[in-house]
This record gives structure tokens, C-alpha cells and sequence, in this order.
């Protein structure tokens, strides 16, 4: 039986990140991975992304969040030499990015959640580096964090130069603050977990709205992991990294 003390110290030393909290504005502390990939000295700013993680990776331990996607994304950096900031909150166990069904063919944007909320607060703290260009912060997510990707953007799509959501599922009566940003979005045909229509649905949206910067990538016959296949390509990272407001 593999011993979880050692798959815990393998996936933060093959990651390169520290552990870290944050204590938001309501005195709850957020758990986060942090790294500062790259050489911060060869530049004068760096892009900042914060990547949310889905439902299987909840808990306090402070490591599971980077389960799926931290490794490609700090592969990236180092193989590129890209300098930036990558922050992965972890969601406390029971709880969720958006308060609302995942498996729903649609909802309405709620009451934004607690652990979101300490999410932004984060942001905005390690926003606060002058290192940090403000003009280049962008999101990742995966299934719930798809949902949290989607949320975040349409509270504040200000903050974000461009989106990664993965399998996740957003308020079609958004798509108007939605409809200027550069987002790329996977889901696959077959997901049975979240409904490939969430996707689907908001990307009609935003084209219907006249957005002309979305992408969306149906993969055949994936289920629900579809980002396996989105962070396998490296021209998807190359275009996150590309974008700036």
C-alpha cells in the first residue's frame, strides 16, 4: 500500500511549491499552495494564475488540490522559463466553489460562497506584490472548480485577463459580462458528472451575446476528465500565457 505521507512530499517536491493560509476578512483560514516559478530577476512583472480543483480534491491536508493540473501547468513554466505566481486553494471538505448542484442543467448565480470569497480576498493579497502584472492574472478550473472559474469571472471580469474552465457550469444570464474575455473551455461528450450542456449552453451564450474571444473544445469519448486532454496541450498553456488585458 502506498504510504499517503509519501505520495504527500513526492506531489509538493515534483510540484516545486510551498504551503501556505490565508485568513479572509471573516477570520476563516484558507489553505493555498504557492510558486514563484521562473527567475523573477529576468523580468520586470509576472503573470499570476490561480487554479481551482475539483470536488475529489477537497480536505484540509493542504496538497490534494494539486492532484490534477498543478503538475502540467509547473512543467510548463520550468520547460518554458516562464516567471509567474501560481496560487492552488484548497476548499475545505463538504464544501464548494458554487453553492449549487453540479449535476443541474443550469442555475443562477447564488450568493457568492464563503471559501470563493477567501479565494478573491487571497487573490487580491498576493495581488498586492508590485512584482504582480495586474494586467495578466488569469484562472484555471476543473469541474467544480470550472464552476468556481465561471463564478469568479462573472463577479469579476475585471480582475481577469483570460479563463481556463474545465467541465464546469456558469449562469447563461452572465454571458453579457462574460462576452469580452479571452476564454478557452474543454468538456467532454460523454460527461456524466457535470452535463456537457453547461458548456455548451454558455459558450451559445457568449456567442449569442457577440463575444468573439471564447473557444470552446467538445473531446470525444473522455467522460467526464477532459482536462487530462486540455493540459496535455502545450499550445493551450502557450495561449493562457499569451494573453494580457
Amino acid at each position: 500500500m502506498e504510504n499517503k505521507n509519501n505520495c504527500d512530499n513526492d506531489l509538493l517536491k515534483r510540484c516545486g511549491v510551498t504551503q501556505s493560509q490565508f485568513k479572509g476578512s471573516n477570520g476563516k483560514v484558507l489553505n493555498y499552495c504557492r510558486k514563484e516559478a521562473g527567475d523573477w530577476s529576468k523580468v520586470e512583472k509576472v503573470p499570476l494564475v490561480l487554479f481551482l480543483h475539483g470536488a475529489g480534491e477537497r480536505g484540509d491536508n493542504n496538497w490534494s488540490q494539486l492532484v490534477h493540473g498543478a503538475s502540467e501547468l509547473t512543467s510548463y513554466c520550468q520547460q518554458k522559463d516562464i516567471a509567474a505566481l501560481l496560487l492552488f486553494p484548497q476548499c475545505p471538505a463538504n464544501m464548494q466553489w458554487v453553492n449549487t448542484p453540479w449535476g443541474e442543467v443550469e442555475h443562477s448565480l447564488p450568493e457568492i460562497s464563503e471559501n470563493l470569497q477567501l479565494a478573491m480576498e487571497m487573490l487580491d493579497f498576493e495581488c498586492a506584490d508590485s512584482k504582480i502584472d495586474l494586467n495578466r492574472i488569469y484562472i484555471v478550473g476543473i469541474s467544480m472548480g470550472g464552476y468556481g472559474t465561471w463564478d469568479a469571472l462573472s463577479r469579476f471580469p475585471e480582475k481577469f485577463a483570460a479563463a481556463f474552465p474545465i467541465c464546469g457550469g456558469a449562469d447563461i444570464k452572465m454571458a453579457e459580462r462574460l462576452k469580452n474575455i479571452p476564454i478557452l473551455t474543454y468538456h467532454g461528450d460523454s460527461d456524466t458528472v457535470v452535463p456537457t450542456c453547461r458548456t455548451r449552453n454558455i459558450y451559445a451564450a457568449i456567442k449569442a451575446a457577440g463575444g468573439e474571444k471564447i473557444t470552446y473544445v467538445e473531446v470525444p469519448d473522455c467522460g467526464h476528465e477532459s482536462w487530462v486532454i486540455a493540459f496535455a496541450k502545450r499550445e493551450n498553456w502557450d495561449w493562457l500565457f499569451s494573453q494580457s488585458k
